[in-house]
């Protein structure tokens, strides 16, 4: 298993969504960034970012899209979800990442998705998550991704203490392309796995012929 930076087989990420994310996980990597303008972009109601609403895309690009937000959220307007999807379209000949934590909204509407899309969802263990923010249950973004045709893939970021049967067994059923698994790098004093556990669940997730792509900072656990 290689090591990797996760998403070092995107272009870049673009973000047309503005606001702060309904979500409010404790550990948002976005409240974290210090810079002035990203705070105040990431700040107040949900609205279109319209000076990203006019970057040319281009072709032949793999783009993250809403990475420093959730596009798909519970709150998000839908004509804003819309108008960014129908911007992509625009430039149909690129390869679109879309991650969220609420799958539920993509299943109905994935046959509008850019052909080349790629559908991820963050998982960061099977017990309860309610503590860390306002996204869906852990159980119900499984039931969602199970749904989903389109191709995906699953990030375990931050790890969070888990079952190891039971995590390895809800995401063996999605059948993801590949996984991401990463740790805690900020310090918010989550629970965290032990490196057996870790060690464990790679072994199972490997077993089933799941590609695992591990980000630098998951060292601190498994070392």
């Amino acid at each position: 298993m290689a090591k990797s930076n996760m998403y070092d087989w995107i272009t870049g990420t673009w973000n047309p969504l503005a606001g702060e994310c309904p979500h409010k996980c404790v550990y948002c990597s976005t409240k974290s960034i210090p810079w002035k303008s990203v705070r105040e972009k990431y700040s107040g109601e949900l609205r279109l970012d319209e000076k990203a609403m006019k970057k040319s895309l281009g072709r032949g690009n793999t783009w993250f899209v809403c990475a420093q937000n959730d596009l798909f959220a519970e709150g998000v307007p839908q004509d804003i979800i819309r108008k960014i999807r129908d911007y992509c379209l625009e430039f149909i000949y690129n390869r679109y990442v879309f991650q969220t934590k609420n799958p539920i909204y993509i299943i109905a509407q994935q046959h509008l998705f850019p052909v080349y899309s790629i559908i991820g969802c963050t998982i960061e263990t099977n017990r309860d998550v309610q503590f860390i923010g306002n996204a869906p249950n852990p159980k119900d973004r499984v039931a969602a991704m199970m749904q989903i045709v389109l191709p995906k893939f699953i990030t375990i970021e931050p790890i969070l203490d888990f079952d190891v049967d039971i995590l390895a067994g809800w995401i063996n059923q999605i059948r993801p392309q590949f996984v991401n698994i990463g740790a805690d790098s900020k310090k918010h004093n989550l629970p965290e796995p032990s490196a057996d556990k870790v060690h464990a669940l790679i072994e199972k997730l490997t077993g089933y012929g799941i590609e695992i792509r591990e980000k630098h900072n998951l060292d601190r656990l498994v070392k």
